[in-house]
């Protein structure tokens, strides 16, 4: 996914897609435990990097929400 996709997602689109990645990294670090060759190799990576996204953006809107909560309780 794109990361553009990824910030107009809401906190429980986003929380739903990462529960999903991880199911299918599962699934694919499972086969590749056991020995079989994936379907798309390349897919682990590109699942991987989509999480660290994921999180990355949510990070950045907490940072966001706590900066704009601090600045009201200043003024």
């Amino acid at each position: 996914m794109k990361a553009k996709e990824l910030k107009i997602m809401n906190e429980l689109d986003s929380e739903n897609k990462m529960i999903e990645l991880k199911k299918e990294l599962m699934k694919l670090n499972s086969q590749i435990a056991i020995g079989t060759v994936p379907k798309n190799p390349g897919k682990v990576g590109q699942i991987k990097r989509t999480i660290a996204k994921i999180l990355t953006i949510n990070h950045e809107k907490n940072l966001s929400k706590n900066k704009k909560e601090e600045s009201k309780r200043n003024e």
